[in-house]
């Protein structure tokens, strides 16, 4: 089988069988079984995933990340290997990332097989990265202390991206991505007496109102930040002055300054609420994804890596403004984290990810394996 066919087969496999975050044992067995086939070890230290290992001949370590998750999205491409799991789908390319490692590890064992494994390789295929930092867990696990790892690279799909471009920046990369919740509690009342009530609809335009300025008057406008109202509700009846209200959104930004500072203003809107309104209100934070952030002291070994394979650099000014669990991974070793773009107007791969009308060329996955290949044998062998 060709390595175009195994990528091809494989990615439509996955695609047509998601599974959301924490829920991927087929997934998950599906992996056991291919490492099983080429008799690598492996181990599951939490209830998904499974993380690989092949001892080279260096006492260096390096990590390859892949994320095998899907989203609750239903899909609406037509195509032979649409998802047959009603409202799941691989919409943000988990799937391909889980196919390359997959080509990746079958290289790495022929090495290992000729006795030209240049280093010790751990292969991670992690669970749940939409959804309770499955990376996080791994690492609280403690599985990784034994592998003494070096470096650790991950690569996302990207189709703002042409096909045969790789994104990539120093430092931060992606946003940080921190929800909050307001709630808010009045004093109800018959609309006929409505001046006896403490209306919490009042409160909630005056958040809303406040929360949308937070960002035009308050951060720093070169910095690219979102702070954004994802829903809320207030009220029990037609004709009862408001009791209760709730709203919840998320904050991305890549700027440590700049998240205390939103956390400061909603801090003191709710204050304002309860000195305005006489109607109890309360913020609280749910702390997500840190940025992640590439480690410059690797980015001479992703350039090569880049260069040799003729590929297109795009080194971005910016971070990209969405959450990434592979942030965490930098607290155990040097990380360094890339975009592989999929943009191909011709085959209308054009679809956004988190949509659901994500698809790309899985020819694609052969450069990923490619990379990684790249970075692994530098310095070693053609």
């Amino acid at each position: 089988m060709s390595e175009l066919e195994f990528v091809k087969n494989t990615r439509r496999y996955l695609h047509q069988h998601p599974e959301l975050s924490m829920q991927e044992y087929e997934t998950t067995a599906y992996i056991e079984s291919f490492l099983n086939e080429l008799d690598i070890p492996y181990e599951r230290p939490i209830s998904t995933g499974v993380i690989g290992y092949l001892k080279g001949n260096s006492n260096q370590t390096i990590a390859y990340r892949a994320d095998i998750d899907a989203l609750p999205i239903q899909e609406v491409n037509e195509i032979s290997y649409k998802s047959i799991v009603d409202n799941v789908m691989h919409a943000c390319g988990h799937d391909g990332h889980t196919t390359a490692l997959m080509l990746f590890t079958k290289r790495c064992k022929a090495l290992y097989d000729k006795g030209q494994l240049p280093h010790n390789v751990v292969f991670i295929y992690q669970p749940s990265e939409e959804t309770e930092a499955g990376a996080n867990q791994l690492i609280q696990s403690k599985v990784f202390d034994k592998y003494n790892i070096d470096k650790i690279y991950g690569i996302h799909i990207m189709p703002f991206e042409d096909v045969g471009t790789v994104a990539f920046k120093n430092d931060e990369i992606t946003a940080s991505a921190t929800e909050y919740r307001f709630y808010l509690n009045g004093l109800s009342s018959h609309v006929a007496s409505k001046e006896e009530g403490k209306a919490a609809s009042e409160a909630m335009m005056h958040i809303l109102s406040q929360v949308s300025q937070i960002q035009q008057f308050h951060l720093n406008g070169l910095n690219r930040n979102i702070v954004h109202i994802g829903q809320f509700n207030v009220g029990e009846a037609i004709n009862t002055v408001p009791q209760n209200g709730y709203l919840e959104g998320t904050i991305r930004t890549y700027d440590t300054n700049d998240l205390q500072i939103v956390k400061d203003q909603m801090h003191k809107i709710a204050e304002s609420v309860e000195l305005l309104f006489s109607v109890t209100c309360s913020v609280k934070f749910a702390e997500g994804y840190p940025p992640t952030t590439n480690d410059v002291t690797l980015y001479k070994n992703v350039k090569e890596a880049l260069t040799k394979l003729n590929l297109t650099q795009h080194e971005l000014e910016k971070p990209y403004l969405f959450g990434e669990d592979f942030s965490f991974y930098r607290n155990i070793a040097p990380s360094y984290f890339v975009f592989f773009g999929t943009r191909n107007i011709q085959k209308d791969y054009i679809y956004g990810l988190h949509t659901n009308k994500l698809n790309f060329d899985e020819e694609v996955l052969i450069s990923v394996a490619d990379y990684y290949t790249a970075l692994l044998t530098q310095g070693e062998i053609d």
